[in-house]
């Protein structure tokens, strides 16, 4: 992946690179490296979603040309997963607000910068509107029936179904399509954001950019102002949220002619939209993912929805979802992910020409050995066209004194991982074995890695891939 990225940024800056460092990974799949030269920085991206990338492009240009504070994309590779991005930096508001939403307290110097924030959405919302082709945003075009539909299904499934038994299916989706006609009953006016909140505002040279913009689409304002507003961990108290919704309403008038009142009313029913939507993406990462950092948030998500199920518009008739969300917050939900049925540990062979392997589970990769420094036999007539599969180069390398201390330190590494992984509850652990060409030495390490850890802890499953050989296997759990 990363080397993909270093010849696109060759080719763009006809500078050799210098340093990359990944970035560490938020809500998505996708990965960000900072790639330097000698007069160039930038961010690089892999994403595998190629229309979701391509969105994001058509976006950012559009957005560039009537000069909006959002990261240029600077190169793109032919396929739609690759491409370069301007470096904003590490600040992100999120984290320069961070003294006030640990104390509640937010200094003079947190307001500013969050008013400064908010105050730059309807510029976004009304400029970045003018002449864009919605058609180009992924995955919809508006905020309409299906969206919606879309998001509250979400919720049901990825977090009310494993927190919550015994509700009525048909009373709840009664209440769905009321929640569907009330939204769609509002025409929808501007560019709405969909995921305006502080982790995607950066604080660069003293002013605030707007990244992650990429599930964009035509929609209604109130939507990105309630995301700002009860962003799960921001804490704001409702005196900072009326302080902040002020400062939005003054400047979406230069814009727009804004009705006050009638927006303020309004605002708790998108803020319950927005809740929804993430309570089903923390459950879909905590529960299904298995990533426990997520469910961390559930608390001060149903904090936010304790305080809206008393604030929703009287035109918003949803009595039976209210009862569900009413027993969803006095439950006490844990923010622990029930414990995986099984550890799964995925073993590869690779070359090291071939780039390192993907980590597919989303967890940003694992152990990593280079097989390199011992002999190669491959470079024996007789070992030439077999594989560290066969025998004869297995007999080989068990001969070979390396191999063996290499295997015993590798091995003893990644078991003292699956242990703790195990006292722990996680679900995923990785190992590659990487030499030259990926067809003996590596090869023959991962086979037996898998094989050694299958042999002494069979409750947990092992996956083991060859890349380069095209061969996978899978061990499976004595459960």
């Amino acid at each position: 992946m990363l080397h993909k990225l270093v010849d696109i940024f060759e080719l763009w800056s006809g500078e050799q690179l210098l340093s990359s460092q990944e970035l560490t990974q938020a809500g998505s799949h996708r990965r960000y490296f900072r790639l330097a030269s000698a007069n160039k920085v930038v961010v690089g991206c892999h994403g595998c979603n190629v229309q979701e990338n391509r969105a994001f492009f058509s976006l950012a240009q559009h957005f560039a040309a009537k000069q909006l504070p959002m990261p240029r994309v600077l190169a793109t590779s032919e396929c739609g997963e690759y491409y370069l991005q301007q470096d904003l930096g590490d600040t992100s508001l999120f984290r320069l607000i961070a003294s006030g939403r640990e104390t509640g307290r937010f200094s003079p110097d947190e307001i500013a910068a969050l008013s400064a924030a908010i105050a730059v959405l309807p510029k976004i919302q009304y400029e970045g509107a003018q002449g864009l082709d919605y058609s180009r945003c992924y995955p919809q075009a508006e905020l309409g029936r299906n969206a919606i539909a879309w998001d509250l299904s979400y919720f049901k499934y990825c977090f009310l179904k494993p927190c919550l038994e015994n509700f009525d299916e048909a009373k709840l989706e009664a209440d769905f399509e009321r929640m569907v006609e009330y939204f769609t009953a509002e025409k929808n006016s501007c560019f709405m954001y969909r995921d305006f909140q502080s982790r995607n505002v950066m604080w660069h040279e003293g002013k605030p950019y707007f990244i992650d913009f990429q599930g964009g689409m035509k929609g209604a304002p109130h939507y990105d102002v309630a995301s700002f507003l009860y962003q799960a961990k921001a804490n704001f108290s409702d005196d900072l949220r009326k302080e902040l919704l002020h400062v939005y309403l003054q400047s979406a008038m230069r814009y727009v002619e804004v009705n006050a009142a009638d927006f303020e009313q309004k605002l708790p029913a998108y803020a319950l939209l927005r809740t929804l939507q993430v309570l089903g993406a923390y459950g879909f990462r905590g529960y299904f993912e298995r990533k426990l950092h997520f469910l961390q948030s559930v608390p001060f998500a149903l904090k936010n929805l304790k305080c809206l199920l008393r604030q929703l518009p009287d035109g918003l008739d949803i009595p039976y979802l209210k009862s569900v969300l009413l027993r969803l917050v006095e439950q006490n939900q844990p923010t622990a992910p029930r414990q995986p049925e099984v550890l799964r540990v995925q073993i590869f062979s690779f070359s090291y020409r071939c780039g390192i392997p993907d980590d597919d589970s989303g967890n940003g990769g694992g152990f990593i050995f280079d097989c390199r420094s011992i002999f190669n036999p491959g470079r024996q007539e007789e070992f030439r066209l077999l594989t560290g599969l066969d025998a004869p180069v297995a007999q080989f390398l068990e001969a070979n004194q390396e191999m063996s201390e290499f295997l015993q330190h590798a091995c003893s590494m990644v078991e003292v991982a699956v242990e703790r992984y195990l006292e722990r509850g996680f679900g995923h652990l990785m190992a590659g074995f990487g030499c030259t060409g990926g067809q003996h030495r590596s090869v023959y390490a991962a086979q037996r890695l898998a094989e050694r850890l299958h042999q002494k802890y069979p409750q947990i499953e092992i996956a083991v891939k060859h890349r380069e050989q095209n061969v996978a296997t899978v061990l499976k759990s004595a459960r």
